[in-house]
């Protein structure tokens, strides 16, 4: 009777372990593989690295504009300074002019990205809804336009801007963003096209069914239904405009100068000797301003993606950018 019992205790015991031991593979591998927990944890940890290497530049520009100059020479402090002090910051306002810099780079990038929108918007819309003739070899113009490097374009485009007295003013990026030539213009308007020959045609033939105008059926039915394409042009128009070096190096040397240019100026404001003035070398070590600096350039479009974004990753996934 004794063995019989204890024969009954090892096969409940050795079932209550099995379970516990299947319980304990669901929670780890799960039911598939995407369900468990060991795939969970190699997913964060896989996302936790590729974090760090985005944030690891921010990381080291935000830590190394609070330096100390001792701290920034220490090579034991690396990430948390000894001392926490604003006076590189306030260099980097005054060296890079701040205010009016940070205004003249809102100013185009707002402006540009406004009109680009709007314009690459009607060129997009024309390309995939209108009968036009020769629409195919327009959309190849476009597509070639975007193509061909803007250094081959930037002398003739000077020359140009030259004569008609635009150098150094806001026009010369505003002017061709208008007729759908600014930054990436091209790219803008196969994103419309794109977006709006995935839309139904029974919208528009309902419209014209109730004497709409092709304006009126623009305006009033398509480009509503274009905000998550008109979010995500403007943003991307936005930040190119933002971080763009080239052209207002060439069109904007003095006066009308946006962020990229008076960071570029900086060593030479905080060092005026390397301009060959006689005078003693004033900050010998400009690596916390100049991180500051960065900082202050960059602060403004990530505060907008951070606004926007939930409605930016909506927008790529409806405007056939994955496509």
């Amino acid at each position: 009777m004794n063995a019989r019992l204890e024969k009954i205790t090892r096969i409940a015991k050795a079932g209550l372990w099995g379970r516990r031991t299947q319980k304990t593979k669901m929670l780890i591998l799960g039911r598939s593989l995407s369900d468990g927990l060991l795939f969970k944890l190699v997913i964060y940890l896989l996302l936790s690295i590729v974090a760090y290497l985005y944030l690891q530049p921010i990381l080291y520009m935000v830590s190394t504009m609070f330096k100390t100059l001792s701290d920034l020479l220490d090579p034991t402090v690396k990430w948390i300074p000894r001392e926490v002090t604003w006076e590189n910051v306030t260099k980097a306002i005054n060296g890079l002019q701040y205010p009016q810099a940070l205004r003249n780079t809102a100013l185009i990038a707002l402006s540009c990205s406004i009109a680009q929108v709007i314009v690459c918007a009607m060129t997009g819309y024309a390309l995939a809804r209108l009968a036009l003739p020769f629409k195919g070899l327009f959309t190849a113009l476009i597509i070639l336009t975007f193509l061909i490097p803007p250094q081959i374009i930037i002398i003739p485009l000077y020359v140009i801007f030259s004569k008609l007295g635009l150098l150094n003013t806001i026009f010369v990026f505003l002017i061709p963003a208008i007729f759908g030539q600014g930054l990436k213009g091209a790219l803008f308007i196969l994103i419309f096209r794109q977006f709006f020959k995935s839309q139904p045609p029974s919208l528009e033939e309902a419209a014209r069914l109730d004497g709409a105008s092709t304006s009126r059926l623009f305006f009033g039915i398509m480009l509503p239904l274009a905000r998550s394409a008109c979010l995500v042009v403007f943003l991307f128009s936005f930040i190119w405009y933002w971080n763009m070096y080239y052209e207002p190096s060439m069109f904007l040397a003095k006066g009308f100068t946006p962020l990229s240019i008076r960071l570029d100026m900086l060593e030479e404001v905080l060092n005026p000797t390397l301009l060959g003035n006689t005078r003693t070398i004033v900050n010998p070590v400009t690596e916390s301003t100049k991180m500051a600096a960065a900082f202050l350039i960059i602060a403004p479009p990530i505060l907008v993606f951070m606004f926007l974004q939930r409605w930016f990753v909506s927008g790529i996934e409806r405007t056939g950018i994955v496509e």
